[in-house]
């Protein structure tokens, strides 16, 4: 498309020359905007991505990605027969039958707090990998029998516990006895402790055996809900259409982790989107920038344009030596943000570090300081998204002005220039 006399012109026209140094620094600053503008759209998708994954991972690690739930009463009508359904499920990785309530927690110091209460098969809760990891003080080992208890390491200060200590558990529900009613109690042993940055999760969850939160809330053998765990949350619409009808016509409640975490995620997909929308702009702006830039060298040219036309140049010539001047600056700016933006997404983590290390004081609050640890995640689609719409704007601001170049009239040109 471009031969060896329209690349050379174009190069000449480029460069910069002594009493035309002024257009060529408006076209080196219209490269380094949409460079910058690239790179920071590129670089801040990909932490939006590490944010957005994380706190669904953090969400969704401590409860399942689809709950079943009675739609009355505090127990599920056979839940064994209902799990036992759900497991042969596509997609369904995990059905767990755990029981929830809310309590009154009581420590050995005379600390008190309200708390959601969950019981749990221990081999389940060991291989939840959120918790897992999030084990500061103890260890799950020892979580087991009927009388142990894994509380939230914010909950833990705020009572003053520690491991080994007694935490007392009161039923808001009454029972009867000889002087009227007394609230249930029963106590467990603290034998760990987890955070996993949420203050909403660290501060309010304990857990407990199944068979013990069965005991605590007169529930027998049942379970007061199913969680299930499918191969890939974001794709949970279709198993939960599937759940729905294997489970028709029973009174029940299924409710996924998108629907019941709704707000959060409607959020963070809103916030993705107005940062998206807002670095478009810079991009936008850089396009405008070009057009200016490309603009001024027509005008600077005239007379050269004009000598090349009575050499015999024809208006194609012209057009395209302009649109490879344009397109040199604005797809020569989107490769070097795209180079520049992806190397700092994927370095990401070692840059954060020396950055934390040369700030020497923390950048978040310690309830948010899990922000300190997120991933930066490149998706490949977003990437070459950003890189098609950086060289799409790029060729696009380089067509009016070319064209404008392509439409001097020789004569007119020589006798005003």
């Amino acid at each position: 498309m471009f031969g060896p006399f329209e690349c050379m012109v174009a190069w000449r026209y480029l460069r910069a020359r002594k009493g035309e140094r002024f257009v060529s620094i408006t076209a080196a600053f219209s490269l380094l905007g949409i460079a910058l503008g690239v790179a920071a759209l590129i670089i801040v998708l990909a932490v939006m991505n590490g944010f957005r994954q994380d706190l669904i991972g953090r969400i969704i690690g401590l409860n399942g990605h689809l709950t079943v739930q009675p739609a009355s009463g505090r127990a599920l009508p056979d839940d064994a027969m209902l799990a036992g359904r759900l497991r042969g499920l596509p997609g369904v990785l995990q059905v767990s039958p755990t029981v929830e309530g809310q309590v009154l927690l009581t420590g050995e110091g005379g600390g008190a707090s309200g708390g959601l209460v969950r019981g749990i098969a221990p081999e389940e809760l060991q291989a939840r990998a959120v918790i897992a990891r999030g084990i500061r003080r103890g260890s799950l080992a020892e979580f087991g029998g009927e009388d142990t208890v894994v509380v939230g390491l914010r909950l833990a200060a705020r009572m003053g516990l520690r491991i080994g200590d007694r935490l007392t558990l009161v039923l808001p529900q009454a029972r009867g006895s000889d002087f009227g009613t007394a609230p249930k109690m029963r106590g467990f042993r603290v034998v760990a402790m987890f955070d996993v940055g949420m203050p909403e999760y660290d501060g309010r969850h304990i857990f407990i055996p199944l068979a013990a939160a069965q005991s605590l809330f007169g529930l027998e053998q049942a379970a007061s809900q199913l969680e299930l765990f499918v191969a890939d949350p974001s794709q949970v619409a279709p198993v939960t259409t599937a759940v729905r009808q294997a489970l028709a016509g029973q009174p029940l409640r299924i409710t996924d982790w998108q629907g019941a975490n709704s707000s959060i995620y409607a959020a963070v997909v809103v916030e993705r989107n107005v940062m998206f929308l807002i670095l478009t702009l810079i991009v936008l702006v850089a396009a405008f920038n070009i057009i200016s830039s490309l603009t001024m060298l027509v005008k600077d040219k005239g007379r050269d344009i004009a000598i090349l036309r009575t050499m015999g140049a024809g208006r194609g010539a012209i057009l395209r030596i302009f649109l490879l001047c344009g397109a040199t600056v604005g797809c020569g700016g989107t490769l070097i943000g795209f180079a520049l933006g992806l190397g700092i997404a994927t370095n990401f983590d070692s840059l954060r570090a020396g950055l934390l290390a040369l700030e020497g004081t923390p950048l978040f609050r310690p309830e948010l300081l899990y922000l300190t640890q997120l991933p930066a995640v490149v998706d490949p689609r977003e990437v070459a998204q950003v890189l098609a719409m950086g060289l799409g704007l790029s060729l696009l601001a380089t067509l009016y002005p070319s064209w404008r170049a392509a439409r001097i009239d020789p004569a007119q040109a020589l006798r005003h220039g």
